[in-house]
């Protein structure tokens, strides 16, 4: 089952990321639907994209590609009519979080600026209108299919019907619970990184170079190399300490002492973006004593025998009761997986979420507790846990029993594609639609082919276009 748009809407497919030094395709209109077109480039940048993703490449490929354009450019000039266009907040949000995204994958924005050879608002400007659109297609898209739910006669029916052909075979899984303790901070090493902080603080209010002091001296790794620069960011994306104080300064102003999760903070800020602020900080994070660790892994050590001792006290209510871990606790330990949001786990997942979590498995059975070890938290901190393998599931093929949430997901893309290609059959004669004749051989799952232009017509005034026709939503 193909899943449309998945292609066009991926992270990579802004244009504004095309790697420097490419050779240039001759472009040329190969398609209009309404008032949109569709060029030559555009579907050689989805077919470099697609290739680089490493899957299996045909004849029908390239067609493939250029048909999920055409379903975009459909969805977007039905968007277009039903003016489902998003705030210019909205965009920010998301070309924000791009950005984000593609820094921590180069490990800094000077790196990113000079890969690409643009700087960050260059690239900022490029990601506009392509985002703008893509929000569109994703909000007509939602409109169309986001409300399809399955029950469960529709899941049987789907397993029974669609799926028995050919089943999938499920890898190897494992469920994974967790009890944290983290080692009390000394209150004498709060005080001297309490210190420290206000040494730099005064150093800055003497004249010093607040981003300089960061780069030497805050343990942040991310925004350290940077100066101390987050990037805006808005009240969600801060924890609420942090944002508390940033959303107060006035541009320039440095704040006292902030504690959050993560350590001691310097906030200054550097401007205000919309609904965002622009901030640097310096973080300095208070080290544990060695004789606090131990002291954790004492009590854990302790915890761990009660456990295998008392039957009144399992695994499931220790972790309620004594975990440090706030993610856990209050599931019993159970750890959930971030790359599905389900408690399973194949075991190449764990070793990349957690190599050491990887390690302690291999000496594991089904029910067994292991540890105390040590273990880095999501935060950076050092802590002490103890790990139970809760459940092993083989290798086997599907089946309801067994995988009943993966083949509800499944039954659920399948209706939502049902319902998106009723969508498409009844809205393609709906808008003026003209496709180069160098695609007239392609296997369309559509006839979008009523009309052909020839590979170097110019794009067509709008008065000799007819006007667009649409059946309002469905």
């Amino acid at each position: 089952m193909r899943i449309y748009l998945s292609i066009l809407l991926a992270l990579f497919s802004t244009g504004a990321f095309a790697q420097p030094g490419n050779e240039k395709v001759i472009d040329g209109i190969v398609a209009v639907i309404g008032e949109n077109m569709i060029l030559k480039s555009d579907v050689e940048e989805q077919f470099a994209a697609y290739l680089n993703s490493g899957k299996a490449v045909d004849g029908n490929t390239r067609c493939e590609l250029f048909e999920d354009l055409l379903f975009n450019k459909l969805l977007l000039n039905q968007a277009e009519t039903d003016s489902l266009y998003p705030s210019e907040g909205q965009i920010d949000d998301e070309i924000n979080r791009r950005l984000r995204y593609f820094i921590n994958q180069f490990g800094s924005q000077k790196k990113l600026e000079e890969f690409y050879e643009k700087s960050v608002d260059e690239i900022r400007i490029e990601f506009h209108d392509p985002i703008k659109e893509q929000l569109m297609i994703q909000r007509m898209q939602g409109q169309i299919s986001g409300a399809v739910e399955v029950s469960p006669g529709d899941v049987r029916s789907f397993f029974e019907d669609v799926m028995m052909d050919s089943l999938p075979n499920i890898n190897a899984q494992v469920e994974l619970a967790q009890i944290v303790k983290k080692p009390p901070i000394d209150e004498a090493e709060r005080t001297r990184v309490r210190n420290k902080l206000l040494e730099l603080r005064e150093r800055v209010l003497a004249g010093e170079d607040f981003g300089t002091l960061a780069y030497l001296y805050s343990e942040d790794p991310g925004s350290a190399r940077e100066n101390g620069v987050l990037g805006p960011m808005g009240r969600a994306e801060l924890v609420p300490e942090f944002a508390a104080v940033a959303f107060t300064l006035e541009k320039g102003e440095t704040s006292g002492i902030v504690e959050t999760e993560f350590g001691y903070h310097l906030i200054q800020m550097v401007e205000r973006v919309g609904t965002k602020v622009n901030a640097r900080h310096i973080l300095l994070i208070p080290k544990v004593q060695p004789e606090d660790l131990i002291e954790a892994k004492q009590f854990l050590d302790t915890l761990k025998g009660n456990i295998a001792k008392y039957d009144s006290l399992s695994f499931t209510t220790a972790a309620i009761l004594y975990s440090d871990d706030k993610d856990t606790k209050n599931s019993g330990g159970l750890i959930l997986n971030p790359m599905t949001g389900s408690s399973k786990f194949e075991m190449d997942q764990v070793s990349q979420i957690d190599p050491s979590l990887y390690l302690m498995l291999d000496r594991m059975e089904e029910g067994d507790v292991a540890g105390p070890e040590l273990a880095q938290m999501r935060d950076g901190s050092r802590a002490y846990r103890l790990v139970k393998l809760v459940d092993i599931v083989e290798a086997h093929e599907a089946n309801l029993k067994q995988d009943y949430q993966y083949i509800q997901e499944l039954a659920t893309q399948y209706k939502q594609n049902e319902v998106m290609n009723s969508w498409i059959e009844k809205r393609v004669n709906s808008f003026y639609i003209r496709v180069d004749d160098s695609y007239s051989t392609c296997q369309f799952r559509f006839n979008w082919l009523p009309k052909t232009i020839s590979a170097t017509e110019e794009t067509p005034e709008p008065e000799e276009a007819p006007a667009p026709k649409t059946e309002g939503k469905e």
